[in-house]
């Protein structure tokens, strides 16, 4: 049973998931998929699922590295609550996907996003955050 406060042990995954994400590859990533990612319709989360896409690696390595650190919340092993005070990216992630979520779990894969949503509702602060982040996207997007 996952404890109700973080200790030590939460500290220091969130400690080496920030390590991991500071590393070189996973970094330009990062950059390039929160830089030159913004979907519009489902099309464009289609497409960025197609090998030739140019962001296809880079949305392959954010999306599993985010639903490996959500799968973390989900089993019990970090706390909710401070998984939501640092995971921004993912938040700002599965914003971005929320509205196709449905449509690609039933054409593309069932189990698309289902940890990074358990995280997320999982905790009332990441859910505080989550919409900060729908609104942060909802006015970038004006």
């Amino acid at each position: 049973m996952p404890a109700d406060k973080a200790d030590h042990t939460d500290a220091e995954l969130i400690l080496r998931l920030y390590d991991l994400r500071r590393e070189a590859v996973m970094r330009k990533a990062r950059n390039d998929l929160f830089l030159k990612f913004h979907p519009k319709s489902y099309k464009d989360v289609q497409d960025v699922q197609k090998r030739n896409h140019p962001l296809n690696t880079a949305y392959r390595m954010v999306s599993s590295y985010w639903e490996m650190a959500a799968g973390f919340v989900k089993h019990g092993i970090l706390n909710a609550d401070l998984f939501a005070e640092n995971c921004g990216e993912g938040l700002f992630l599965y914003a971005k996907v929320e509205p196709y979520v449905g449509q690609l779990r039933h054409e593309y894969a069932p189990t698309a996003y289902v940890n990074l949503e358990f995280a997320l509702k999982k905790s009332d602060e990441a859910m505080r955050r989550l919409e900060m982040v729908r609104k942060r996207l909802k006015a970038m997007a004006k």
